[in-house]
C-alpha cells in the first residue's frame, strides 16, 4: 500500500511536469530568486511561490486471456499466473457456470501481459491505448482477431499482488501485420482499451508554508480561472481543478497558473503588459510572454490587437491565440484568417488553437468548412475534432461492438482514415465512396475475398472458415463502401443485427482490406492509416 500511495500521489518532481507539459518553476523561495524571467522587477508570480505537481506518467501491466482465436492460441500458463486468473475470472463470473481451467487451457485463447501508460495528469475514465503480447515460450501464433477479456492493471511491478488497480482494459485485438509485414502477430493493441479508473488531481506546493501566501495564491487563482478551481488543504498546499475550457489543453493551463502575478494594480498591470508585449515582439523566447499576456487576462487585449498587423506570422498566430483564449473576437477571426490561409505554415496551430480551448466560441461551422480543403491533414484535424463535438455532420455507428464506422459527406476528394490509435474507427471522408466493377480483391491467407464481376452491380463477399476451409459464407453488398464494410464486419449469421447479417471480420483484417482495396484501385480515393499506439517504456516485471 505504501508504494501504491508513493506513485499514485502527486509526488513527482517539477522536471517531470516539465517533461510531460513543457511547463516548470524556479528552484528556490521566491526571497531569493528575483529574477528578471519571473517577474522582470514587477512584483511575484505564483510561480516563484510554489512547485506544481502532477501525476506522472504511470505504467501498468497486467495478466488476462485474449479469446475468440480460432485455434491459434495455446494452453501453456506458468502456474502462479494460472492460480492468478482462476481468481479473477471466478470473481468477475460469479454465479455463471464456466470451467476456468478449460478456458485457460484452450487453444482458442492465449495467456497475455498487457501494458499500458496512463497518461500524465490523466481524468477519471479516460482512455489510452495498450499493449497485449502473447507470452513467451508459449505455443500461441497469432493474436489477430481476438478479443481482450476484462482485467485490472497495476502499477508495474506490482501485478496481482493486493493493491488497488489503477486501470482497466477490455475490447478487440488490433494487429497491424495487415499492412506491416514486420509486426508480430503475437503482440496487438487493444486500442482505447484502457480505462483510468481515478481522477488524478494537480497539486501546488509551497516552497515555504505559510498560511497567509497559501490564501492569497488560492484567492488569485479563483478569482483568475474560476469558483472552487484551487482548494487550500494546509497552509503550504493547494489542489487544483482543471477548468473545463482547458481539460483539452492541461498543460497551458499549468503555465497560467505558474505565471499569474499575486498582486494587482492598474498601474502594475500596465507596465507588465508593455513588458511583455515588447517580448513577444521581439525575444526568442515568446511562449513566456504570451502565457504572461494571457495570464493578465482582458487588461491585455488592446495592446495584442495591435500585434495582429505583425508581418512576423509567428507573432500574428500568439497574438491572436492569446485573443481567442481571453474570449476576444478579433482573435477568433484572426486565427481562421490563418486556418484558411493555404500559404501558411501556422495552418495546424491555428485550427488546434480554435479547438482545443474554446473559450465558449462556437468553431462547428469553421471546421464543417474545412472539411472541404484540399490539404488531408487539414481535413482529417477538422474531422477529428467534429467527432470529438459530437457534431451531426459525422455520422456514426458502430459496428459489431468493435470500431465505429463514420460517413462525412461534405469534404472535397474522398478520403478513408483508419485510427490505430485511442479508438478503432473508419472514417469516410466524402461518402458515399464505391467500389467500382471488374474487381477481386484477397486477404493474403486467401480466407476472405471480395468479387465484383464486370459490370455487376453487387459485390460477392464470401470467407472460409480458417481452420475449416470447406465451410464458406457468402454474402452480397451493394457497391457502396460503407455497406461493404458492414457486410464484412456485422456479427454472423445474426439475424437480429441491424442491417443484417455479416461474416464478423475483425477490425484489423479490415484495415489491411481497404489498403488493398486503394492501392488496387477497386476504390477512387486517398487512404490514411493513423499512427500507431506510442512506444511504450521499458517495463521491468
Amino acid at each position: 500500500m505504501k508504494i501504491y500511495l508513493r506513485k499514485a500521489l502527486w509526488c513527482v518532481t517539477l522536471a517531470s511536469l516539465l517533461a510531460a507539459f513543457g511547463c516548470g518553476g524556479p528552484g528556490r523561495h521566491a526571497a531569493k530568486n528575483k529574477s528578471a524571467a519571473d517577474n522582470n522587477g514587477i512584483d511575484d508570480t505564483i510561480g516563484m511561490y510554489a512547485e506544481i505537481f502532477a501525476s506522472d506518467a504511470i505504467p501498468v501491466s497486467g495478466y488476462a486471456l485474449v479469446g475468440g482465436l480460432n485455434g491459434t492460441g495455446s494452453s501453456e500458463c506458468p502456474t502462479q499466473i494460472r492460480t492468478y486468473l482462476q481468481k479473477y475470472i471466478l470473481q468477475r463470473l460469479a454465479g455463471a457456470k464456466v470451467n476456468v481451467e478449460d478456458l485457460i487451457s484452450s487453444h482458442d485463447t492465449a495467456v497475455v501481459i498487457v501494458e499500458g501508460v496512463i497518461p500524465p495528469a490523466a481524468s477519471k475514465n479516460q482512455r489510452f491505448d495498450v499493449r497485449v503480447t502473447a507470452l513467451p515460450g508459449t505455443q500461441t501464433t497469432s493474436l489477430e482477431g481476438g478479443w481482450l477479456y476484462g482485467v485490472d492493471l497495476f502499477e508495474a511491478r506490482q501485478v496481482g499482488i493486493s493493491i488497488k488497480p489503477l486501470a482497466a482494459a477490455e475490447g478487440p485485438v488490433f494487429t497491424d501485420s495487415a499492412i506491416s509485414d514486420s509486426q508480430d502477430p503475437r503482440t496487438g493493441y487493444v486500442l482505447g482499451g484502457g480505462t483510468v479508473v481515478e481522477e488524478y488531481k494537480v497539486n501546488l506546493a509551497l516552497r515555504l508554508p505559510d498560511y497567509r501566501i497559501v490564501s492569497q495564491i488560492r484567492n488569485r487563482i479563483n478569482e483568475r480561472f474560476g469558483y472552487e478551481i484551487a482548494v487550500a488543504l494546509a497552509p503550504g498546499s493547494i489542489e487544483l481543478r482543471i477548468p473545463t475550457k482547458y481539460l483539452e489543453a492541461k498543460g497551458r493551463f499549468i503555465q497560467l497558473v505558474r505565471a499569474t502575478y499575486l498582486v494587482s494594480s492598474p498601474e502594475l498591470t500596465e507596465k507588465r503588459i508593455m513588458t511583455h508585449i515588447e517580448k513577444l515582439a521581439s525575444s526568442k523566447d515568446k511562449n513566456a510572454s504570451e502565457i504572461a499576456l494571457e495570464a493578465i487576462g482582458n487588461a491585455a487585449l488592446p495592446k495584442l490587437t495591435a500585434l495582429l498587423n505583425s508581418s512576423d506570422p509567428e507573432i500574428r498566430l500568439r497574438a491572436a491565440r492569446c485573443m481567442f483564449n481571453l474570449g476576444d473576437q478579433k482573435g477568433r477571426e484572426a486565427l481562421w484568417g490563418i486556418a484558411t490561409d493555404k500559404e501558411s505554415a501556422y495552418r495546424l496551430d491555428a485550427v488546434e488553437a480554435l479547438v482545443n480551448t474554446s473559450a465558449g466560441q462556437d468553431v462547428t461551422s469553421m471546421l464543417q468548412s474545412l472539411l472541404r480543403d484540399d490539404d488531408l491533414s487539414i481535413r482529417l484535424i477538422a474531422y477529428e475534432n467534429l467527432v470529438r463535438l459530437k457534431d451531426a455532420t459525422v455520422s456514426r455507428k458502430l459496428i459489431a461492438d468493435s470500431f465505429y464506422l463514420d460517413q462525412v459527406t461534405q469534404t472535397g476528394k474522398p478520403a478513408i482514415l483508419v485510427s490505430r490509435r485511442i479508438q478503432p474507427r473508419v472514417a469516410l471522408l466524402g461518402s458515399p465512396i464505391y467500389c467500382r466493377s471488374n474487381v477481386f480483391i484477397e486477404t493474403s491467407d486467401g480466407t476472405i475475398t471480395i468479387n465484383v464481376p464486370a459490370g455487376e452491380k453487387y459485390a460477392t463477399i464470401i470467407r472460409k472458415h480458417p481452420r475449416h476451409p470447406d465451410i464458406i459464407i457468402q454474402l452480397k453488398s451493394s457497391l457502396d463502401l460503407a455497406d461493404i464494410i458492414e457486410t464484412l464486419c456485422r456479427e454472423p449469421l445474426n439475424p437480429t443485427a441491424q442491417g443484417g447479417p455479416g461474416l464478423g471480420v475483425p477490425y484489423s483484417t479490415l484495415v489491411g482490406l481497404l489498403s488493398k482495396m486503394v492501392d488496387s484501385g477497386a476504390v477512387q480515393a486517398e487512404f490514411y492509416a493513423g499512427p500507431l499506439p506510442k512506444p511504450l517504456p521499458n517495463i521491468k516485471k
